[in-house]
């Protein structure tokens, strides 16, 4: 199979995976705090990562001018981002949360342009707006679109910086994986957020009553820990390295698309014309932007 569509298979894969991630996080964190939910699921996606790559020997060593680089990169992606996400998401509604996130590829196409890291021409421009618009659409067409209340509208603030700090955080990974293997990056990725997130949660064990805190709600610690960060990690550093960064986060405005889906296959909603029109705009998006020229 061709290397880059089985790159393209994968990230929508994770898109699927990441869809899903939003329910069981929102599921979650109504029985565990934010920080131990966060510090809970890094620690078993390092261990995840480690255990990939202890089983494959991938042994490496880290270059000593790459040491503080890849420290303030890890602490950006793997704190501060996660730490903005999931307080956001804990704030606001799941709805505003994914539309929020969904300006992920704004944020690096106009990044990567102004930075002159991958550079956008007329195609790949028109896909991204497209892919946008899809995801708009979607969300405020339909029958309980999305609210900008005042009570939810720190956490959406908190979740558009989020979306700008990834955004940063895919550009100036691609160089690093020029150096490293996507498991080898993942992995020390994870480690730093492990770390430093757990630094973050000690002062917040005490919120939860862990005695009452139900097998749904650690089974969705490890679900968000396992694949919504673990392989998921692996997928979206394989893509940056593969297709590239503007490539690899339009898939990112699927993850609300692939909400739809499931609320219509296992929840039975019945969706707005407008909606199905959303989800197809999306996709052509997606397609625009893979096929509108060579990706550097």
């Amino acid at each position: 199979m061709n290397k880059n569509l089985l790159t393209d298979l994968s990230l929508l894969f994770l898109a699927i995976i990441w869809g899903t991630n939003f329910t069981v996080i929102k599921a979650s964190l109504a029985e565990i705090d934010p920080y131990s939910f966060n510090s809970i699921r890094f620690v078993l996606a390092a261990g995840f990562m480690w255990a990939i790559l202890i089983k494959r020997k991938s042994w490496f060593k880290i270059d000593r001018k790459d040491i503080l680089p890849l420290l303030l990169l890890g602490l950006i992606g793997n704190m501060v981002y996660q730490w903005l996400f999931i307080v956001g998401i804990d704030l606001t509604f799941a709805a505003n949360a994914a539309v929020m996130l969904g300006t992920i590829p704004i944020w690096v196409a106009l990044s990567s342009h102004l930075f002159s890291i991958e550079m956008m021409n007329r195609f790949k421009t028109i896909g991204v707006i497209l892919a946008f618009t899809g995801l708009a659409i979607i969300i405020l067409f339909g029958k309980n679109p999305i609210s900008f209340g005042s009570d939810t509208f720190l956490g959406d603030l908190t979740i558009i910086l989020a979306a700008i700090i990834w955004a940063l955080y895919t550009l100036y990974s691609k160089k690093h994986l020029t150096r490293y293997t996507p498991l080898q990056y993942s992995a020390m990725m994870t480690s730093i957020g492990a770390v430093s997130l757990t630094l973050l949660a000690i002062p917040h064990f005490g919120e939860t009553n862990w005695s009452t805190v139900s097998v749904g709600a650690y089974s969705g610690a490890i679900f968000s820990g396992m694949l919504a960060i673990g392989l998921a990690y692996l997928i979206w550093n394989n893509g940056i390295k593969v297709v590239g960064a503007v490539r690899s986060s339009t898939y990112q405005n699927l993850v609300p698309v692939i909400g739809v889906i499931s609320g219509v296959v296992l929840l039975n909603e019945n969706l707005e014309f407008l909606q199905y029109l959303g989800a197809a705009i999306v996709i052509a998006g997606i397609l625009i932007t893979r096929h509108g020229g060579r990706i550097s």
